[in-house]
């Protein structure tokens, strides 16, 4: 749970000796969850988080300074129904039973995210899962799914981010997993670019006798490009699993390498990597990274829990290894494995903002599913331009009916009261229509003045009902984001910046 160590009496003798009484203003520990419902399998992690308030310049921006993993699930199969819906029933079993052995309840969880990957959010019920169980599994815990998302918190989870280093060249980590191969290309600690590719190791799912029982829709395509019969019912004879393996490795290789024909091209989920990295050495996670790490045969990915091999797993990290091999990269398996996702979802997606916030009226919270639109302001924009790069900015979003949506923004010019006014005229111009039907707006500063610009815009168009001004942010064009409760006596409000890609069958847009 959110938590501010109590100074003021009642604590233990000693607790807090020598320590501010201004500690709890600058210090937050939240609960957090990450939730990963995927391809092939299903778990949850449960960490505690630490954030601080920067002392460098007296800004209000939180960091986190400290991590630490308090739960691990098993991992599961992911759970599918007959008819090929993912089965919602088992998996909310599934995790109640790991709430209960964690200990927690859901109210015991701040903040944190469920994320479907794969081809489990290409289910037609997959949003609904998601938000069953974002709905149900903490205070604040949200929905997201996305190749590009899952790229960056496999990324972070894994740890390759941190590893990148301030090199001068990028390098690049994949996660593999069971449907999807994601790809994120780092550099200094940053992902740059991300892309994402159907090659997996349960595109073709296996009975005890190696016969076919379920097909995605991707190991079709690979099928032919390989010459493999692909039936179900029928056999999958090793050396035909070995083959469609060779084909998806070949197609993953030329997905690092930026290549937008052949296999590659039909099984690319979103554009390709503009450039190859430039070093040799890649790293790597995902449930078939841990056959690369030495898992036997047999065992279950995250060797915890009684997962049967009935998949093309095994086959594809060898697959992969050879391919890779042969055109002088070098895999180097992370020891996240199967984990890097989950981390990432509990670790990595939550941040607060500044404490110089501007809230309507306490009740406007929480926010869910806003896209964001980001007006490039020129350099010394007056009101006119502002309005101007609003109204481009929601065009390039086709967002021409008035919704709930969050707005970033730069200061275009110095921190004087005169910009901010300009700033506040510009708002008001350029989303007249919004502020008329009194749709809630987040405004996200990326300085620290969330506070002094709510008061403009009160001052200049008197109260507002639906008004939230943030700071300490940095967001981009096609992100969503979800804006939490305000937190005491902090004086911050938790944000998850998120996708909502889900397939078209399953929800539409966010």
């Amino acid at each position: 749970m959110i938590h501010f160590p109590d100074h003021h009496g009642g604590a233990d003798e000693g607790e807090g000796e020598g320590r501010p009484l201004t500690w709890d203003l600058d210090n937050v520990e939240l609960t957090t969850v990450g939730i990963d419902v995927g391809s092939s399998t299903s778990h949850l992690l449960i960490a505690r988080l630490h954030l601080q308030r920067l002392a460098q310049g007296l800004s209000s921006r939180f960091e986190v300074v400290g991590r630490e993993v308090l739960y691990r699930s098993p991992v599961r199969l992911t759970p599918y129904r007959a008819d090929g819906l993912i089965d919602a029933e088992e998996l909310r079993r599934f995790f109640d039973r790991a709430y209960r052995e964690a200990g927690l309840t859901a109210e015991g969880i701040d903040t944190g995210a469920v994320i479907l990957t794969g081809v489990a959010l290409e289910r037609e019920n997959a949003r609904a899962v998601a938000e069953l169980f974002a709905g149900t599994g903490g205070r604040f815990v949200c929905a997201s799914a996305g190749h590009n998302l899952e790229a960056i918190l496999a990324a972070r989870g894994s740890g390759a981010a941190e590893l990148s280093g301030p090199g001068p060249e990028p390098r690049l980590h994949l996660d593999v997993g069971g449907g999807t191969t994601k790809l994120a290309l780092i550099e200094g600690g940053q992902v740059l670019e991300t892309a994402a590719i159907a090659v997996g190791g349960r595109l073709v799912i296996l009975d005890a006798s190696d016969r076919v029982v379920r097909v995605e829709p991707a190991a079709l395509a690979v099928a032919r490009a390989a010459g493999v019969r692909l039936v179900g019912g029928e056999q999958l004879p090793l050396e035909e699993r070995r083959r469609l393996c060779a084909a998806m490795a070949e197609a993953a290789l030329a997905a690092v390498r930026g290549d937008r024909g052949g296999l590659a091209g039909e099984l690319m989920l979103t554009p390709p990597l503009p450039r190859a990295p430039a070093s040799p050495a890649l790293t790597c996670s995902g449930g078939v990274s841990e056959y690369l790490a030495g898992a036997a045969p047999g065992s279950s990915p995250g060797r915890d829990g009684a997962v049967p091999v009935d998949d093309l797993g095994v086959e594809l990290a060898a697959a992969l290894a050879a391919a890779f091999r042969g055109q002088g990269y070098e895999l180097r398996p992370l020891p996240a494995g199967i984990r890097a996702t989950v981390i990432g979802a509990s670790q990595f997606t939550v941040q607060l903002s500044g404490n110089t916030v501007h809230v309507s009226r306490p009740d406007l919270l929480p926010l869910r599913n806003l896209p964001v639109v980001h007006p490039r302001l020129p350099e010394g924009a007056g009101a006119p331009a502002v309005a101007a790069a609003l109204r481009r900015a929601m065009s390039r979003l086709d967002l021409d009916e008035p919704r709930p949506l969050a707005v970033a923004l730069s200061l275009p010019g110095e921190p004087h009261h005169r910009t901010l006014r300009e700033l506040a005229l510009g708002v008001a111009d350029g989303l007249g229509d919004h502020l008329a039907r009194r749709l809630p707006l987040v405004l996200a500063l990326d300085a620290d003045l969330g506070r002094s610009l709510g008061h403009v815009l009160e001052e200049e168009l008197g109260p507002m009902e639906s008004l939230v001004v943030i700071d300490g942010l940095e967001l981009v064009e096609l992100d969503y984001v979800d804006v939490g409760e305000m937190v005491r006596p902090a004086g911050v409000v938790p944000v998850v910046i998120k996708s909502l890609a889900f397939g078209p069958a399953a929800g539409g847009r966010g």
